[in-house]
């Protein structure tokens, strides 16, 4: 499996600038662990105590983004894996099957990943960040490219002391005291381009990426989280009673999933490939280009957990926790999205302020209205954006991207 020559890893050719059907494979397993984080939300939301103790709201919602955040960790780390390297080569390959195992072991577990299920959640998380780095740091060996994998494999292996930590001291709510940093710590070392002593750090100008199959893998992810709201939307309409209040809901919910697909593609997500290959600073964009993903997949996820409580108690006064992630979710994708055509376009469009502006005030403004109420609130504030963004393409050619380096 190891390549005679370490160079043969790198990306060459046409073929390898698109997602092979492994890594759409891989993507499936992200379907399922989103839906169970969705469900473990929204079961901490639906909880008459847990609504009542806004403390216990928050622990619960950051739990909920810590979970997001190990399961973006271990998907963008082989994105980012199968852009710098041939995603066909037999080695890359074996990484992106360890991570589909881990992932689907993180999933399993997730429900209860803080207390019986904790160590399948570790091991599965652990076993994708440290494998992929060992196998590529091996195969690489005497090519500049090992010194970037090796030091990711230093910071994971450290950082691999604090979850296991975790697991040792496990005394009630404290597992989140050790993991959560050891998951700040690898995205800062992500961030400034893992720093290592002794070895010093990787400048993101020296990363050679797939411009195009980077973005073609944020888009399909992107498109993942999509297919997990319309995931949730249609099991639990289909669980439920059916009612008028539920129905309209369901209509809602299909109107809001389809409006956020065409403002995510119109017209940033569909030529962001075209943006990375102008830009100056490639890596810089797809490193930036990063946390706005993440930040439209938690909006995403979050308008999904959302999509969950209208259907199931559309007539209901909502109180502010249900409140905060039906109009939250997608004011925080219009945070992302707005990043996002700046990265793409050097501008962000005053619609897209105005939207976030608007779904925040109607935050308090709704307080104890009906969640079918809020629901059509964000449905229609999120269709202005979509009828903006038409009016002013109408009759005018197609924006080409301006990356702002």
């Amino acid at each position: 499996m190891l390549p005679r020559d370490p160079a043969r890893l790198l990306h060459k050719g046409e073929a390898s600038q698109r997602a092979s059907f492994l890594e759409l494979f891989f993507d499936l397993v992200f379907v399922f662990a989103l839906t169970r984080v969705v469900a473990r939300a929204a079961e901490d939301l639906t909880g008459r105590a847990a609504i009542d103790q806004p403390a216990a709201v928050l622990v619960g919602a950051t739990k909920v983004l810590f979970l997001l955040l190990a399961l973006w960790s271990v998907w963008h780390g082989t994105a980012w894996t199968t852009s710098r390297y041939d995603p066909y080569q037999p080695m890359v390959q074996a990484t992106v099957l360890i991570a589909l195992v881990a992932g689907m072991v993180m999933g399993v577990a997730i429900p209860r990943a803080f207390s019986i299920n904790a160590e399948a959640f570790v091991a599965g998380y652990l076993v994708a960040q440290l494998g992929r780095s060992l196998l590529l740091a091996i195969a690489l060996r005497g090519h500049v490219q090992q010194r970037l994998e090796v030091r990711m494999l230093i910071t994971y292996a450290a950082t691999a002391v604090l979850w296991i930590l975790g697991l040792i001291f496990a005394w009630v709510g404290t597992r989140l005291l050790f993991w959560l940093p050891a998951l700040v710590i690898e995205y800062l070392a992500n961030r400034f381009g893992w720093p290592v002593p002794g070895l010093g750090r990787s400048a993101p100008h020296t990363w050679s990426i797939a411009g195009e199959h980077l973005a073609e893998r944020y888009q399909q992810f992107f498109l993942v989280a999509l297919g997990e709201a319309i995931l949730v939307t249609g099991l639990t309409y289909a669980a439920g009673g059916r009612s008028p209040a539920s129905t309209f809901a369901f209509a809602l919910t299909l109107t809001i999933s389809i409006v956020i697909w065409r403002i995510y593609f119109y017209r940033a997500g569909q030529i962001f490939a075209d943006a990375l290959a102008r830009s100056r600073r490639p890596a810089h964009i797809g490193t930036s280009a990063a946390d706005s993903h993440l930040l439209i997949i938690i909006g995403v996820i979050t308008t999904a957990i959302g999509f969950e409580l209208a259907i199931t108690h559309p007539t209901e006064h909502a109180p502010l926790p249900w409140l905060a992630v039906i109009l939250g979710g997608p004011a925080l994708f219009m945070v992302g999205r707005s990043r996002f055509e700046y990265e793409v376009f050097n501008r962000v469009s005053p619609s897209r302020l105005v939207a976030i502006g608007l779904l925040l005030v109607l935050v308090p403004a709704l307080l104890r209205t009906p969640t079918l109420v809020a629901l059509a609130a964000s449905a229609t504030v999120l269709t202005g954006v979509a009828l903006a963004d038409a009016r002013r393409a109408w009759g005018k050619p197609p924006e080409p991207p301006a990356p702002p380096i």
